[in-house]
């Protein structure tokens, strides 16, 4: 019964303050009671002009707190691993709250987002949806070079799998259809030049990526529409950066010894 209900705690989204958080300040009200559970008040920012969003988040609220008290009930918060997974909580909140307050909330600037923009046409200005067939090729890093050379001239993919069979290189078929920001970046130059049909051999982490073009839609993106995803971007990539420089001069700065067989690797 108790591991039941750690499990569900644990799956319960952030309903109410998740909801708030997603929206902008001047649409979020103050803090206003919104429901009694058991005696317990629950708190909600509620927007102008409530909608059903704000109603389910209220109700998974409640049901959190009902998971929660029947955990209180069951003195689940004397259990060892909750208390240790409440710590990690805990400081896991802490640090990402230091960070934030480090890397400051302001937005990236609107030249940063445009000169984002401009470099890379072919995630915005230039976006396609690609339909993909590909042979995942399990080879040495030094086979990608020679096939390259074998493979594209050919121009088809049931060629290249038996060229793969003539060298003994095992690989795997498939097919995806995907936009381009999902895809591997450093593909995207060759693709954004492709036409359906074409070939094109790609490094990849287990060997090489064998990949056909079946099909293409232009999809493209205004700067406008494309800005909060950069903006986004930005704002994780300057939080990734902050982080490791926090990290490595609190390591310079901090006394950190390693125990028994947990040595510094």
């Amino acid at each position: 019964m108790k591991l039941l209900l750690l499990i569900a705690l644990s799956l319960l989204p952030l309903g109410c303050e998740r909801a708030a958080a997603e929206r902008p300040a001047s649409a979020v009200a103050t803090n206003v009671a919104a429901a009694r559970v058991n005696g317990v008040e629950i708190s909600l920012s509620v927007p102008k002009g409530a909608s059903a969003q704000v109603t389910q988040a209220l109700e998974k609220a409640i049901d959190r707190e009902l998971l929660a008290q029947q955990a209180l009930q069951d003195g689940l918060e004397r259990d060892p691993l909750v208390v240790e997974a409440i710590e990690n909580a805990r400081r896991e909140v802490l640090a990402r709250a230091w960070l934030e307050r480090r890397q400051g909330r302001a937005k990236s600037e609107n030249q940063k987002v445009r000169d984002f923009y401009a470099a890379n046409p072919a995630l915005f200005a230039e976006r396609r949806i690609y339909r993909l067939n590909e042979l995942a090729v399990s080879a040495p890093s030094e086979m990608v070079e020679v096939l390259r050379g074998e493979i594209e001239n050919l121009g088809d993919l049931d060629a290249a799998a038996a060229r793969l069979r003539a060298r003994n290189l095992r690989f795997t078929a498939g097919s995806v259809s995907a936009p381009a920001e999902k895809l591997p970046l450093a593909y995207l130059p060759r693709l954004a030049r492709m036409k359906a049909g074409e070939v094109a051999v790609f490094p990849a982490p287990l060997g090489a990526s064998v990949v056909q073009v079946a099909q293409v839609e232009e999809a493209p993106l205004s700067e406008e529409q494309a800005a909060p995803l950069i903006e986004q971007f930005l704002s994780g990539k300057q939080r990734l950066e902050v982080a490791a420089a926090e990290v490595k001069r609190l390591r310079e700065a901090a006394r950190i010894e390693y125990i028994g067989d947990f040595k510094a690797r």
